[in-house]
């Protein structure tokens, strides 16, 4: 990880910070979730944190973005207040989404967040057709999808990849490849091996593999990759970010297929610790500032988790709203 030129001091704070809250937030949810505050499904995304905050704050507030399962960091990213994103994680009614949504379906409509996904691969016909409609009505807005390795083995994936290059629509695919499809390494579930990108080339979509761990790879090839498909009649661009989650695929995986020496070689990458790292080392930011920061974000996580539990649930008439679209009415 290198320092480019145009690292500000104050683009320095928000990045270290965003990337500090998502993993603070993840910590706690891991919490909350063994005092079973949280139930069903729970993935974290400890680990991948510059994935999310290299790539959505370069977005107009316009454009819009679309999740898998492991969706807390992308929406954080996206300004998703930690306080509703944790409420909703613990079913209440003041969550994103009522309450009715838990882990794996945050939503914001505000901030043209589509939603985390739990079909393995189901966001990525979505995004084309939110794409398709932005083109229709003739904008310059574009779609960031993010999904991970295990999607690419679902036929959705190339329909997708398929529709938006023949249409040439605009969507950035964002693979967060972390070597494991749930408990299956990707050298064991793709004959095509660990390094995915070469599978946008049947499908004329350029595309390029990058550390997803370095938040700062991320920044630089992203910004480019949004002003690409921003050009008319452009169509997709493909970026794989290599990465590594630290945790289980989800909190009921012990994760036990994976060699301890392989978890330890891959934590030295860790992503705000570079970062942290290299701030410093540039007189960036001092440990001063940085102890400063990582209180701030510590109280922001704790407020979120006290609203979350003195938050009240949905209530049983909830059961039947937000089933039918409401008529409009002239």
């Amino acid at each position: 990880m290198t320092v480019t030129a145009n690292l500000e001091k104050q683009q320095a704070v928000e990045l270290y910070s965003k990337m500090l809250l998502i993993r603070r937030f993840e910590e706690e949810s891991e919490r909350l979730y063994r005092r079973g505050m949280i139930r069903g499904f729970l993935h974290t995304y400890i680990g991948e944190e510059a994935i999310a905050v290299g790539a959505v704050p370069l977005l107009r507030d316009d454009d819009y973005v679309i999740s898998h399962y492991r969706d807390h960091g992308h929406a954080l990213a996206r300004g998703m207040d930690p306080k509703s994103a944790m409420a909703e994680l613990c079913g209440k009614s003041t969550g994103c989404s009522g309450g009715k949504g838990g882990s794996m379906h945050l939503f914001d409509i505000e901030k043209h967040f589509m939603g985390g996904h739990a079909i393995v691969g189901g966001q990525l016909p979505l995004a084309v057709g939110m794409a398709l409609g932005i083109k229709q009505q003739g904008l310059d807005s574009v779609v960031m999808c993010f999904f991970g390795d295990g999607a690419v083995n679902e036929g959705e994936f190339h329909e997708a990849m398929n529709l938006a290059s023949l249409w040439k629509l605009p969507v950035i695919f964002m693979l967060e490849n972390n070597l494991y499809g749930m408990g299956t390494g990707v050298n064991r579930s793709r004959a095509g091996g660990a390094n995915i990108y070469g599978a946008a080339d049947p499908y004329l979509i350029p595309a390029v593999q990058i550390d997803g761990m370095d938040i700062m790879a991320v920044i630089e090839t992203v910004k480019e990759g949004i002003q690409k498909v921003r050009e008319k009649d452009h169509g997709p661009v493909f970026i794989e970010c290599m990465a590594y989650r630290f945790h289980g695929h989800s909190m009921a995986d012990p994760s036990n297929y994976r060699e301890t020496e392989e978890v330890k070689e891959q934590m030295v990458r860790d992503p705000i610790d570079r970062f942290r790292t290299l701030c410093m080392e540039a007189n960036i930011l001092s440990q001063e500032e940085i102890s400063e920061l990582d209180e701030q974000v510590d109280t922001t996580v704790q407020e979120a988790r006290e609203f979350a539990e003195n938050s009240p649930e949905p209530n049983e008439s909830d059961l039947y709203s937000h089933i039918y679209a409401s008529p409009e009415v002239d």
